[in-house]
């Protein structure tokens, strides 16, 4: 009975994440795309051909329920797997041409690095999961943590500069959000450099309350971003679309902060 449940834990964590994942993907390659000069046709068209791949996946994934056959996920995983490390190297060459300077572009060196992170992350969530891994370990807490305050800060950082700048209000709390998830990152990298001595439920459980009070506030910040930007009430140069996926990066973290407690009062 334990077996059985795990495996449709493991189909229903699957479709999750690839049902998360795979539209932010997809999202990635569009600002990519939109971020390129006239003149950057093979990498807007390569860009536009990763959109194809994952808008095949997100409709692949409607055939599956959490009821599906463990192998049938397992092999869609390693199917969504090769895509995920595909725009992985995509996004590195474009990084490189960017910082060898053999390309400009609107895409900043971070973001582009931010991004091809988050692909890296997805195609580990997936091997782990083809692997049988589902339940966080104390280790695993401190680690994710360390990346998704690392993925809030960029956040904000791009926020802050995407901004126009006469918005000098909202650049202002742009930055003392970034500074604030600079510092919990720096907190992070400290808890994890003491492992395993620091993965005690009392030091996790401090950890995650405190990362959750600054995670909620830098989504609050985004929504109000976000509806000013769908609006036009501000001044700025980010997509509507991106003020949502920043949002919903937000709310994920959230969620998997969830999780990791759940996980933690079972311990």
């Amino acid at each position: 009975m334990r077996g059985e449940s795990l495996i449709n834990s493991i189909v229903a964590r699957s479709l999750d994440e690839i049902r998360f994942w795979s539209r932010i993907m997809k999202e990635h390659a569009l600002f990519l795309s939109l971020g390129f000069t006239y003149e950057q046709k093979q990498l807007i068209d390569e860009a536009n051909q990763f959109i194809t791949i994952f808008e095949r996946i997100e409709e692949k994934l409607t055939r599956y329920t959490v009821n599906s056959d463990i192998r049938q996920i397992q092999a869609f995983n390693a199917e969504v797997y090769q895509a995920a490390v595909a725009i992985w190297n995509y996004k590195r060459k474009v990084l490189g041409l960017t910082l060898r300077c053999e390309i400009r572009s609107n895409n900043y060196p971070l973001l582009i690095d931010h991004i091809s992170r988050e692909a890296a992350y997805f195609a580990n969530r997936l091997k782990e999961l083809n692997e049988g891994k589902l339940a966080p370990e104390p280790d695993a807490i401190i680690e994710e943590n360390v990346f998704f305050l690392r993925i809030m800060a960029d956040h904000a950082k791009f926020i802050g500069h995407l901004l126009d700048p006469s918005e000098r209000k909202l650049v202002a709390q742009a930055r003392e959000f970034s500074h604030d998830f600079d510092q919990l990152l720096f907190q992070a990298v400290d808890l994890d450099s003491m492992q395993p001595q620091s993965e005690t439920i009392p030091l996790l459980d401090q950890f995650l309350d405190q990362n959750r009070v600054s995670v909620t506030s830098l989504r609050d910040f985004k929504k109000t971003a976000r509806e000013l930007i769908e609006e036009c009430r501000i001044k700025s140069n980010i997509h509507p679309l991106l003020a949502d996926h920043t949002f919903r990066e937000a709310e994920r973290f959230l969620e998997i902060i969830d999780l990791f407690e759940a996980s933690l009062k079972k311990a």
